[in-house]
């Protein structure tokens, strides 16, 4: 999940545990002076009469690591990102203090937190079916004589490979979210948390000395199988039993991660157990450059000055982000088309998937670049101040493609400065290609430096064509060339000719929003661009009058423009 989503939070669900009062009355006022939506339900208890999922949600536990495992069970069901705050005392998953409350939520709702996908695990075996952000421990059961034999032994199988025999006093099958101090204790690893998804089987108080930590994807099938009586657990005793021999156990990667809210305001996870477990590793002057504490106003200041100073480079960032947090909600509505066979139906997915996309892109912008105008096409045509630089978006380019389950549809974001595009991002959801370009620095595909083709004979020539709305083009230049493919998006058509994937490109008619960010990038490109007549392609707001467009890869220019006079009609004026 992307953080700039979170720019377009309606709602904040709440979960309280007690004695945290202060920090409830804190997020109150908060989401008040706001006009946010904020319901709260105590530890434990079911969200199901609050939780709206039109509503864009953001989960928040006020409590300790406790409270925090009750939100993941809770809200990652439903893919609520969730932010943990600390009112209890030894916390490693709760990383915000009550005191940085407001100042991380602010942060957040703004879109300039991060989120992290958590990797989760999920159990079964007889009277358990559980899924824990933690971890599952598979232990002796406690003699009622503490001096006689406390050791279990289990078989443990990878895949139905066989891993071995282990006898202690049991082991955990984790998360790298959890388990951190046993791992350590048993000589295991300490994983990295962020964005790890894997599971790690460790060994407890080994009897062996051949065993050794194990770590494995999510898609493994872990089975264990004891040999007598043990104890399962799962998140420290929120599912437990007890087993009998012979008993068999699942454990594997949960199908949904849950989705943790990180922002400046948060211990880096390494300085929270370095100050927890008291390693006094960090009782050293670190540089700055080499811890993350909250930025003073003075130094969000200056920040914010020098980001100023480039523009157009800082909304290449802002688009990029914002592009991809979009694509967010289109894949998950485009996934549904397909299985509607009422035609309202699938219009109304496709109307909220525009919808959805076009407001957390302006709300991105908006965020960030406050006295810009924005020009949508789902959106009122011109939003703003008398600023220089103004925003074009089309947050669902290919609605026809869209609705037929087609993958083949893209998010288009510009920037316009006095008239002229000078930045342009094209993103494609489904295959997550970025296409961006800089005027006069370049275009890319994620990240990768793209050129048009060197092709100048037009019978060795792949073409795209746009709107053609009586198959003028289709019919002159299909025997002509290797052949004309129609997409269905003008934004990516552009952006094929720029990395190379066709010769030429032709647009009946042009409309800014679908092809303002790819005029940028076909142009740094190396393509060549005009109208129907061979003079160059000049973008306007203005919609009234027809804008055909004429893209090349500029060697095949000449002989397009030449089999273009005897078969397309003249441009109306």
């Amino acid at each position: 999940m992307q953080g700039r989503r979170l720019a377009t939070t309606d709602e904040i669900i709440a979960i309280v545990s007690p004695d945290s009062d202060e920090a409830l009355a804190s997020l109150t006022e908060w989401t008040e002076e706001r006009g946010l939506g904020l319901a709260t339900v105590a530890v434990g208890d079911d969200i199901g009469d609050v939780y709206d999922e039109s509503r864009a949600t953001l989960g928040v536990t006020l409590g300790g690591d406790g409270t925090f495992l009750e939100g993941v069970k809770t809200f990652s069901p439903r893919d609520i990102p969730q932010l943990g705050v600390n009112t209890g005392t030894l916390a490693f998953l709760a990383r915000v203090e009550p005191e940085d409350l407001e100042d991380a939520l602010d942060e957040t709702l703004r879109g300039r937190a991060s989120v992290d996908s958590r990797q989760q695990v999920h159990v079964e075996a007889p009277g358990v079916d559980a899924t824990g952000i933690n971890d599952v421990m598979v232990q002796q059961v406690p003699p009622e004589n503490p001096i006689d034999r406390k050791v279990t032994r289990l078989d443990v199988y990878a895949d139905d490979e066989y891993v071995g025999e282990f006898e202690g006093t049991g082991l955990a099958v984790s998360t790298p979210t959890g388990s951190t101090g046993i791992s350590l204790s048993a000589n295991g690893p300490v994983h990295y948390p962020v964005n790890n998804h894997t599971l790690q089987i460790v060994p407890l108080h080994t009897h062996k000395l051949g065993v050794r930590p194990i770590v494995v994807s999510p898609e493994t099938e872990l089975r264990i199988v004891t040999q007598e009586q043990a104890s399962l657990l799962v998140d420290g005793g929120r599912a437990h039993t007890i087993l009998t021999e012979g008993d068999e156990i699942t454990a594997t990667g949960a199908d949904k991660l849950a989705h943790i809210v990180r922002t400046s305001y948060d211990d880096h996870f390494f300085t929270a157990i370095t100050k927890k477990l008291g390693w006094d590793v960090r009782d050293v002057d670190v540089p700055a450059a080499k811890r993350r504490e909250p930025l003073s106003a003075a130094s969000k200041k200056s920040i914010t000055a020098d980001e100023e100073t480039d523009t157009v480079e800082r909304a290449l960032t802002v688009a990029t982000e914002a592009a991809k947090a979009a694509g967010e909600p289109l894949r998950e509505l485009h996934g549904q088309v397909e299985s509607i066979d009422v035609k309202t139906d699938k219009s109304d997915i496709v109307t909220e998937a525009d919808h959805q996309a076009d407001r957390i892109i302006t709300t991105v912008i908006r965020n960030e670049f406050p006295n810009h105008a924005v020009f949508s096409e789902e959106g009122a045509r011109q939003r703003g101040t008398d600023s220089d630089y103004t925003w074009v978006i089309d947050p669902l380019d290919g609605t026809g493609n869209f609705a037929h389950g087609n993958p083949n549809y893209s998010i288009s974001v510009a920037l316009v400065e006095d008239g002229e595009p000078v930045m342009g991002v094209v993103y494609v959801p489904e295959t997550d290609e970025l296409f961006s370009g800089i005027a006069g620095n370049g275009a890319w595909r994620d990240g990768d430096p793209i050129e048009t083709t060197d092709r100048d004979q037009l019978d060795e020539s792949m073409l795209i064509s746009g709107y053609d709305p009586d198959g003028t083009f289709l019919s002159h230049f299909y025997q002509a060339s290797r052949g004309v493919r129609r997409l269905g998006s003008a934004a990516l058509n552009l952006c094929y000719l720029a990395s190379g994937s066709a010769d030429a490109v032709w647009e009946h008619d042009t409309y800014p929003w679908d092809i303002a960010a790819g005029l940028v990038i076909a142009r740094e490109a190396g393509a060549t661009l005009t109208d129907q007549t061979g003079d160059p392609y000049e973008f306007d707001f203005d919609t009234d009058d027809r804008t055909p467009l004429l893209g090349s890869n500029g060697s095949l220019h000449p002989a397009l423009l030449e089999h273009l006079e005897d078969g397309l009609p003249a441009r109306s004026q």
